[in-house]
């Protein structure tokens, strides 16, 4: 029987719903044995009672991160693997990451609320790794916007279509947040012992517009050790669309290692679980193992 592993998860601390100990909870319901909590910008997730209450549970928890960066006017975001935790260089730069994060919140908030949304940012304030996401569910979750997103949009947006839709570049209420550059943040991984790899290219492909060449410059300058090519990307309009054959090739090509991950937030029936359990992509031992051996040596 082939193990199942899953290297993009999202706790409660950043954007995720459920707790780490949840998250491992999960992975054993599902039949995952190889995880990794990529939080936003934060390693908050990971300490020495996580590490021993997977290991009580038969899982193996590897070290990660997803830092938020900015590429030629697009967000791009770039995983970390096996790093230094305690690297103080490295939190340190995490944490001025976190802070730019809640420059916007309150600068984004003026905007919106210039708009006409009620947007609750003492709330929102208390999360250290407060997201887009967070701010967009605040937002359409909100009874009080109801009449103004039904005259906007015809029915209540999901935050996905919120975001894309006011929020990012060109849209109305766009602000610019302080951030660092994919080379910036490959070499701050780097730094503190850790594998780079670039997250999720099939999704700059479909939100931002970018072509292989362009993905292939972008990885020319960052210089990853990976890609994440086993993903499956969920378009605002709830289809999957799953091109991991294509970027398994792509990084054969280009001498890159490979990675998977499920990008989880929540169990909704509708994006990928833990494990990717229910979609088309399936790894062999094998395979699996070489992912590992690649990370962690």
């Amino acid at each position: 029987m082939n193990r199942l592993i899953d290297l993009h998860i999202h706790s409660n601390l950043s954007d995720g719903e459920l707790s780490p100990k949840e998250i491992i909870d999960r992975a054993v319901n599902n039949g995952v044995s190889v995880i990794a909590i990529a939080d936003h910008d934060t390693t908050l997730a990971y300490n020495d009672e996580l590490f021993n209450y997977a290991k009580e549970n038969n899982v193996k928890l590897i070290t990660a991160v997803e830092i938020s960066t900015k590429y030629k006017g697009i967000g791009i975001h770039v995983l970390g693997y096996n790093f230094d935790f305690n690297n103080k260089k490295f939190t340190d730069k995490l944490y001025s990451i976190r802070n730019a994060r809640h420059i916007y919140l309150h600068d984004v908030a003026t905007k919106l609320k210039e708009f006409g949304y009620i947007i609750d940012v003492d709330s929102l304030d208390k999360i250290d790794a407060v997201t887009k996401a967070h701010i967009a569910l605040n937002i359409v979750e909100n009874i009080e916007n109801k009449e103004l997103l039904l005259k906007t949009f015809g029915h209540i947006p999901s935050k996905g279509e919120f975001i894309e839709t006011i929020m990012n570049e060109g849209c109305p209420c766009y602000v610019e947040k302080e951030s660092i550059s994919p080379k910036e943040a490959s070499d701050l991984i780097r730094e503190a012992g850790g594998k780079v790899v670039l997250a999720h290219p099939v999704a700059y492909k479909y939100e931002d517009g970018l072509t292989d060449d362009d993905i292939l410059n972008l990885v020319k300058e960052m210089n990853p050790d990976g890609i994440e090519a086993n993903y499956v990307y969920l378009d605002r309009n709830g289809n999957k669309i799953n091109e991991s054959t294509h970027w398994n090739n792509f990084a054969r090509t280009n001498n890159l290692i490979i990675t998977i991950g499920s990008d989880f937030h929540k169990s909704d029936n509708v994006h990928p679980d833990i494990g990717l359990i229910n979609e088309e992509i399936k790894l062999s031992n094998k395979e699996i193992d070489i992912i590992i051996d690649n990370l962690l040596n």
